[in-house]
């Protein structure tokens, strides 16, 4: 959800930072992962066990574990050089593939004759993960192995701007070669990012950052949190055992918690709206974080862009990346939010571009709605179930006067637009001025438009212009005898 208080000086430097952080080096070392995925529906029970028969309609592949932190920082304009290793076999070729795809340095991926290629196969259906199966061998790499990947991060490790170690207990990033990239690091200055694995954390002495979630970090602690201070304990312990220089938790639903070796401490709340799939939040994570923190912008910043990172990639199924596009998109929409549900044609512009964007239904109505009554809520309420965005186009108080005579409005226009957006259902006034809202359609180009049932489809303004592109028209019935003319009558003659 967006921050209820919200700073629009923040803002504008988490845009900064997605703006002008396109042209870092960046070098990835960790464990390569294939990920698989099976999509399809289930609508039976199988005759020969008590078991869902998947009835599969597509499979793709895609770049997971250090592989997928690369894509992501690719995805957000980063020159990227992959470190790690995948087997001699044909899902090595196809990760290889899909990094030449996406324009990832794969120089630093090494065929190791000694063990397959990690795979991870997930089986979606009706958009919800039901089974993962993993393809792996844990071994250490061998010290062949180790020596060339030790070989190509000397050779390269001078001229990127930072590195990140995506550990996923596959082998690559034991402790000797953490301990090279650590050393190397410190030679030439550079940052160093762990997105840790297992309960020994020591083996990331000399890495500056790590990022572990709420489980992991608790395990390596020795410490189960079940407060707001046993968090506190957990990031203490932490930096007495890698002796870093700051500690990012990801904590879920709850959002993420920064801890710094002075002491400070910045706990964000959670972006998330709606989660789908957290395959791949970590590397998302690490990925928008260490982008940040390698351009040289203070930590907090960096993971308050993480967090809403983290977020845009939950509500998405299977491994996925986050673009800077979405990242900026959802800063000006939050931007537009803050302003209040009441909006300039421009800005209402915008906002309908955003949402569209989004694939969302955009519905329109209007009216004068001069005296709000309870027939005006459930036409309201009616209006909004057609879509995900309820647009009111209000008339001012001169076109009122035209439309309904000198002694209308009742209610003047910023009062009645107010009352508009103090409903849940609607998520924007505009105020017009013309006697029809045909303008205001034309510009928004709503997916559903709305009038009561006092008109007929025929008679609705703008309804030509609607279905022109594909859009519709909704006649919702009124409650009778509910109207701003019987309610003024009904005072006139219990008063007069």
């Amino acid at each position: 959800m967006l921050i209820a208080s919200y700073d629009f000086y923040m803002n504008s430097r988490l845009k900064e930072i997605l703006l002008n952080s396109n042209k870092l080096k960046v070098m990835v070392v960790g464990d390569l992962i294939l990920d698989e995925y099976i999509w399809g529906n289930i609508d039976r029970i199988s005759p020969e066990a008590p078991v869902g028969v998947l009835e599969c309609k597509s499979e793709n592949s895609a770049l997971g574990g250090a592989a997928n932190v690369a894509n992501n920082l690719s995805s957000l304009g980063c020159e990227v050089y992959l470190v790690g290793a995948v087997g001699r076999d044909e899902k090595g070729k196809r990760l290889k593939r899909l990094l030449k795809k996406r324009g990832i340095n794969g120089e630093g991926v090494l065929e190791d004759t000694d063990r397959p290629t990690t795979n991870k196969i997930r089986v979606i259906a009706h958009s919800q993960q039901i089974l993962r199966i993993d393809k792996e061998d844990r071994r250490a790499a061998n010290d062949h192995i180790k020596g060339k990947l030790i070989h190509y991060i000397e050779k390269v490790i001078p001229d990127i701007d930072g590195v990140i170690c995506s550990d996923y207990g596959k082998g690559v990033l034991s402790r000797d070669v953490i301990s090279f990239i650590s050393k190397a690091a410190r030679k030439h200055r550079k940052l160093i990012i762990a997105d840790p694995k297992g309960s020994d954390y020591s083996k990331y002495k000399g890495v500056n950052i790590i990022t572990p979630n709420k489980k992991e970090a608790s395990e390596a602690s020795g410490i189960v949190i079940n407060s707001e201070e046993d968090i506190k304990d957990v990031a203490k312990k932490l930096f007495d055992i890698f002796n870093g220089n700051a500690v990012l938790i990801t904590r879920g639903a709850e959002g993420m918690s920064l801890f710094k070796g002075n002491g400070k401490v910045t706990h964000i709340p959670t972006e998330a709206k709606e989660v789908y799939d957290v395959s791949g939040a970590g590397d998302t994570v690490i990925s928008v974080f260490g982008m940040a923190a390698f351009a040289g912008y203070d930590l907090a910043d960096a993971a308050r862009l993480a967090n809403i990172a983290a977020g845009i990639g939950v509500g998405k199924v299977g491994t996925s990346v986050v673009t800077r596009e979405e990242m900026i998109h959802y800063l000006d929409e939050g931007e537009l939010r803050a302003k209040g549900k009441i909006l300039s044609y421009p800005e209402l512009k915008q906002i309908v571009s955003l949402a569209k964007n989004k694939k969302k239904k955009v519905v329109f109505t209007n009216g004068c709605f001069d005296l709000l009554h309870i027939g005006h809520i459930k036409y309201l309420r009616q209006a909004r179930s057609y879509g995900d965005l309820l647009i009111i186009g209000l008339n001012d108080d001169d076109s009122v006067r035209k439309l309904k005579g000198p002694k209308r409005p009742l209610i003047g226009q910023d009062e009645r637009a107010h009352l508009l957006a103090a409903l849940d259902c609607v998520d924007y006034v505009v105020l017009f001025s013309e006697l029809t809202p045909e303008r205001l359609i034309k510009g928004i180009k709503p997916d559903v438009l709305v009038k009561g049932g006092d008109y007929t489809k025929a008679q609705v303004v703008g309804r030509d212009v609607v279905e022109s592109y594909g859009g519709r028209v909704e006649i919702v019935p009124i409650v009778e005898g509910m109207s701003t003319s019987n309610i003024v009558k009904k005072i006139m003659e219990k008063y007069s």
